[in-house]
């Protein structure tokens, strides 16, 4: 997986975003935007709506899995050194 620093004002629903909660970083799946709040709403894997959070904790997007790139992730990202990318 490779995930990349993210414009949050650019994600939409069905994107995979890291973002941090509580004091953690994790991947979530966004289930909704609210641009004017600048907010979105997270999800995980299951179904199960974990609450919204600021476009100030969101930083990467999932832009490849298994070398498969996601289309959605496509004009999200913002130019960013190599170092500030995550590969996990």
């Amino acid at each position: 997986m490779v995930v990349a620093p993210v414009d949050p004002s650019k994600v939409e629903v069905g994107d995979i975003v890291l973002a941090r909660v509580a004091g953690t970083v994790y991947l979530h799946l966004v289930s909704s935007v609210d641009p004017a709040r600048k907010r979105v709403q997270i999800s995980n894997n299951r179904g199960r709506v974990n609450g919204w959070t600021g476009h100030d904790r969101v930083f990467g997007i999932c832009v490849t899995v298994d070398d498969v790139p996601r289309s959605g992730a496509t004009g999200k990202t913002v130019a960013a050194d190599s170092d500030e990318s995550s590969r996990t």
